[in-house]
C-alpha cells in the first residue's frame, strides 16, 4: 500500500503545532501494515565519552512507546551495557526510524532519563520467559569465552528459579526484574519527519522546544517548527 492511501504523502501545510501525534500515527500505521519484522524499530544513537575525543556510537533497539502528549519515546535495556554506561555518563540520545516502503523517516534527540522502576517492572513482567531469564543469565556487552559458557549461564538462572524447560507454559511463573535491567525515556526536543519525494525534492519539517527538568522528567515550552529544504 503506498503511503498516500493514509495521507502521507506530504507534510500538513501549515506545519502542525506539534510533532509526536503526526509520529504516533506512522509508527501505528508501520506497525499495523506489518512494513517489516521489527516496524518499531530504532536507530538510537549515544555517545562514547571513554575515548578522546568522544565518538558516537549507534544500535537497534525497540520503541516499546511513545506518549505523545509528553513527547518522549521508552525503549528498555540492560542498565550494565555500553549504551546503558553511555547514557549514564552523557544522558542524551538520538532515535531514527525509518520506513523505506512507505519512505518515512523520523529523528528524535533529546534528553533520556530512566522509567520509574514501577515500569520497568510492568514491562518485565509482559515479556517471554526465556527473555526474562536471558535478562537474569546475560552480562551484557561483557566478554564471553564460548557459546557453551553463555548456555552454562543460562542453566544456572534456570536452576535459580526451579525452571527445566522456559517453552512450557506450565512452567512459566512470577520472575523478579533484575536490578540491572529496566526501561529509558528519551525525551524529545527536536524532531524531524521526513517523507520521500520524486527527484529528490524530500517534504522534511523540523521542531524544537525547550525542555526544563521537572522532577524525574521534564516539563516543555511549545513547540516551534519549520520546513526544512531537502
Amino acid at each position: 500500500m503506498h503511503n498516500d492511501e493514509i495521507h502521507l504523502e506530504r507534510l500538513p501545510e501549515p506545519l502542525p503545532s506539534e510533532p509526536m501525534q503526526l509520529l504516533a500515527q506512522w509508527l501505528q500505521y508501520a506497525i499495523e501494515q506489518e512494513v517489516s519484522p521489527n516496524a518499531n524499530a530504532m536507530a538510537l544513537a549515544t555517545v562514547d565519552t571513554s575515548v578522546t575525543p568522544p565518538l558516537p556510537d549507534a544500535r537497534v533497539v525497540l520503541c516499546k512507546s511513545l506518549d505523545a502528549a509528553a513527547g518522549k519515546l521508552v525503549f528498555y535495556t540492560n542498565y550494565h551495557s555500553v549504551k546503558g554506561r553511555q547514557l549514564d555518563m552523557l544522558p542524551i540520545a538520538t532515535a531514527v526510524f525509518h520506513w523505506d516502503v512507505l519512505e518515512l523517516q523520523a529523528r528524535v534527540r533529546g534528553p533520556v532519563t530512566r522509567t520509574s522502576a514501577a515500569e520497568s517492572d510492568a514491562y518485565f513482567s509482559s515479556r517471554p520467559l526465556l527473555s526474562r531469564l536471558g535478562a537474569w543469565a546475560s552480562k551484557q556487552s561483557q566478554p564471553v569465552r564460548d557459546r557453551a559458557t553463555l548456555a552454562q549461564q543460562l542453566e544456572d538462572i534456570m536452576a535459580r528459579f526451579d525452571i527445566s524447560d522456559p517453552r512450557d507454559p506450565e512452567q512459566d511463573r512470577v520472575i523478579p526484574r533484575p536490578e540491572h535491567w529496566g526501561g529509558y525515556e528519551l525525551w524529545a526536543q527536536v524532531v524531524e519527519l521526513w517523507i520521500g519525494q520524486r527527484g529528490r525534492l524530500h517534504e522534511r519539517g523540523r521542531w524544537q522546544r525547550q525542555l526544563q527538568a521537572d522532577g524525574d522528567g521534564f516539563s516543555a515550552g511549545a513547540w516551534q517548527s519549520r520546513r526544512l529544504q531537502p
